[in-house]
């Protein structure tokens, strides 16, 4: 069995992290990491999982686990690596923002590949340390690729994409609790979102002239987990065209599909799909991309890109299913 350690135990991508975790046969929880819950049951913490798991919250770790999830808030994945060092045989898997980017990838010796199956499959499986994409950079880029694969992003792209409570973390906030967020909607980060580089970067590695400007308008939504995404940019070609592209692309994809009918977010929430939805207008193609932001976007991503690294089929953990009603 795999022995598996998670940092940060106590929030809502480590709560995720550890049901997928505890259903995956090939695999055993070694300890799940939070100082601030140290003794407790998780079952105290994460409450659904009373009767699934018997283990506590540590304010040690193991340093020989053979695989770490790092579910820290951007920017502490690397003080946490600087104050404890980890076996050369431990993979990580860091869920932060902080080796995402091609200038921040490689740290204390080790090189962390950027975690997207779709189009890195092949690194993923040869590589020692992941970092996992975002939730809003999964949902933008799975509806972009195909397009940057094939070199056919050649004008400004407008993305319109909104995400639910779930995405802001579980420390709660003014534009977080249910008061404020109920029956309500806006916008923030727009045009900066943190996302932006690994989209570009991503872009870029199959689009190597990629030049065009990402116009980027995050949206906070009135639900708990889950991400639409509107996108749309000139396409010349047609529709039947565009839906080859993407077919092509994603046609050994295990958890990416194209629905030739319009999707909505209950399609995917509580699972690691993302369904991708194309239409022409004119001279202009919308893509509607969906994902859960907890899994797709974050802890199921993470499960897939372990899958990987240790040989494992992708689906192995993951084969959930939605809740469409």
């Amino acid at each position: 069995m795999i022995k598996v350690g998670i940092v940060g135990g106590a929030g809502y991508t480590a709560g995720e992290l550890i049901r997928l975790i505890v259903n995956h046969s090939k695999i055993e929880l070694d300890f799940v990491y939070s100082t601030s819950n140290a003794g407790n049951y998780i079952y105290q913490v994460h409450q659904d999982l009373l009767g699934a798991l018997d283990l506590k919250f540590s304010n040690k770790v193991n340093t020989n686990v053979d695989v770490l999830f790092l579910c820290l808030g951007h920017g502490n994945s690397k003080k946490f690596l600087e104050t404890n060092f980890f076996s050369k045989n431990t993979k990580i898997i860091d869920l932060s923002n902080d080796f995402r980017l091609e200038a921040d990838a490689v740290f204390q010796g080790r090189e962390f590949v950027y975690g997207i199956p779709e189009s890195k499959k092949s690194e993923i499986e040869n590589a020692q340390n992941i970092a996992n994409p975002g939730c809003f950079a999964t949902t933008i880029q799975l509806a972009l690729l195909p397009l940057a694969n094939a070199s056919k992003i050649n004008s400004s792209v407008h993305i319109n994409a909104t995400t639910g409570s779930t995405g802001a973390g579980v420390s709660p906030m003014a534009t977080t609790h249910f008061s404020w967020r109920d029956n309500n909607f806006s916008v923030y980060k727009a045009f900066t979102h943190q996302h932006l580089g690994e989209i570009g970067e991503s872009i870029i590695g199959l689009q190597k002239d990629f030049s065009q400007e990402l116009f980027f308008i995050p949206n906070r939504g009135n639900f708990s987990r889950g991400i639409f995404a509107s996108i749309y940019l000139k396409f010349d070609e047609s529709i039947e065209k565009a839906y080859k592209l993407f077919e092509d692309f994603y046609k050994e994809a295990e958890f990416t599909h194209i629905s030739k009918t319009p999707i909505h977010l209950k399609q995917v929430v509580n699972t690691n799909n993302c369904f991708l939805h194309l239409e022409k207008h004119g001279d202009m193609l919308l893509i509607t991309s969906v994902i859960d932001n907890l899994l797709k976007g974050a802890s199921g991503q993470a499960i897939q890109n372990m899958n990987l690294l240790f040989g494992f089929n992708q689906t192995e953990g993951l084969k959930l299913k939605a809740n469409s009603f």
